[in-house]
């Protein structure tokens, strides 16, 4: 096999400077692709997290630049972009992963809280493909990815967090469906990581281990939406997420578009989008007598693992 897979491709990678956006910056980059690093976090010593990373990826040979933009303004994506095409001549690649975590219960959670997680995430993933879209389009085609998380299937005191993930699916089927005659893809990865391994530090793993422990042990397995109920115990190794990341945006996945993935453990698995499991109908429509009627035929049998004997705690 060509380990060079993606030579003569151009790629951005958001968020880059740490975390899995980093590992997935050296994957594509150890595959030929050209870099555009994205990340305007800084080290201890006031160094740009993004020079950093593009100084180990050109440590190797390869190629690599960075930007330090802020992506939740326009002119953020237009600078990053315009980076790429100056130094590189064109865009072929959009890995969307940056994005920060401001977690609180949903009675406590801030106006500003909620804003910067969803500009951060969805706002900024959106501009990116903005900006991106005409420039794949003048190649001929081109790969975007967005970093999604199990968060998006529920997530209690995340519910931010959820729905900025959440809204990247939508936003992920709908430019698959609008962009694919342009032959750009698009999908959506949920890498099941670590704090560290996304970059988010220890405050994630603090929360979960703190002051939130009593309300997710008394909501038993359900506290987050993933299949298997694993929560975060079994992150996929960082490799994992990077290898699979790049190998989307190589022809052998030339067919993959609009689909959303979970990577996590040793496993790879494609979620299905959501659809009707069950329905009724009633020639005129429907009214309160009616569904006292037959609404129950519906709704009788699902249960509601969410609620709790005791749901006072030190959050209330």
């Amino acid at each position: 096999m060509n380990p060079r897979r993606l030579d003569g491709k151009v790629a951005i990678v958001t968020g880059a400077g740490r975390g899995i956006g980093r590992m997935e910056a050296h994957c594509l980059a150890r595959a030929g692709a050209k870099l555009v690093i994205s990340d305007f976090g800084v080290d201890a010593g006031g160094t740009p997290t993004a020079e950093i990373v593009a100084q180990e990826i050109r440590a190797f040979g390869d190629e690599a630049v960075s930007s330090t933009e802020d992506l939740m303004r326009q002119r953020g994506p237009t600078q990053v972009v315009a980076t790429a095409l100056r130094c590189f001549g064109g865009l072929d690649i959009l890995v969307n992963n940056a994005g920060l975590r401001g977690g609180n219960p949903i009675h406590k959670m801030t106006e500003e809280q909620w804003d910067t997680v969803l500009d951060s995430h969805l706002k900024a993933s959106f501009l990116m493909i903005r900006e991106a879209a005409p420039h794949m389009r003048t190649r001929g085609g081109g790969v975007i990815i967005n970093t999604g998380s199990e968060a998006g299937l529920g997530m209690p005191f995340n519910s931010a967090y959820a729905a900025a993930k959440e809204g990247l699916a939508g936003l992920s089927r709908s430019v698959a469906r609008e962009l694919g005659r342009f032959n750009i893809r698009c999908n959506l990865v949920r890498p099941r990581a670590t704090a560290g391994q996304t970059g988010g530090g220890d405050w994630f793993q603090q929360k979960l281990q703190g002051e939130w422990q009593p309300l997710l042990k008394s909501l038993g397995p359900h506290w987050i939406g993933s299949r298997g109920n694993a929560g975060w115990d079994r992150p996929a190794p960082p490799d994992s997420i990077a290898a699979f990341v790049t190998w989307l945006c190589t022809s052998a996945a030339g067919n993959v578009n609009g689909h959303d993935f979970f990577v996590g453990g040793d496993e790879v698995a494609i979620l299905s989008p959501p659809e009707f499991t069950s329905s009724i109908f009633r020639e005129g429509g429907w009214n309160l007598d009616a569904l006292d009627q037959f609404g129950a035929t519906l709704t009788k049998d699902l249960p509601d693992p969410f609620r709790v004997e005791n749901p006072f705690t030190n959050d209330d």
